[in-house]
């Protein structure tokens, strides 16, 4: 499977949780999921995807003008984007955990255990990291 694979499957709940943090715009949402690390994601990846999720009616698209002059589109998350993300949220974290427990069987993680910041964050934990068996309480 290549890298952009698996980049597709999760790149529209990224967007997502960035559009969920407060109204925003194209190159903006490009910036930050630059500034996490999705170097390789340009326009032509991002707007088909806002396009599908505006046509879900799970984010709101408003055309103003910038501070700077154009006009740009504005884009908000709705009640239906809203229950999408977690529902991203809730798969994602089953598939993260199956897949390390397949790949790092070594590492003895335990598969009810918190595999990504984002069941800590669903849990509202705090714990970000995920435990081994030794460092599980008995």
């Amino acid at each position: 499977m290549e890298d952009t694979q698996l980049m597709k499957g999760i790149l529209e709940g990224c967007v997502l949780s960035v559009i969920a943090r407060g109204e925003t715009y194209g190159y903006e949402i490009l910036s930050e999921l630059e500034r996490y690390g999705f170097d390789e994601i340009g326009e032509g990846t991002l707007y088909p995807i806002l396009t599908r999720l505006d046509k879900g009616d799970c984010i709101l698209c408003r055309r103003a003008k910038s501070p700077l002059g154009p006009v740009r589109k504005y884009y908000s998350i709705t009640d239906r984007g809203r229950e999408r993300l977690d529902s991203f949220i809730r798969n994602y974290q089953k598939v993260v955990r199956s897949a390390n427990a397949v790949l790092f069987p070594q590492e003895g993680v335990q598969p009810d255990m918190p595999a990504c910041p984002a069941d800590a964050y669903h849990k509202g934990g705090t714990d970000l990291r995920m435990k081994r068996e030794s460092e599980v309480p008995e």
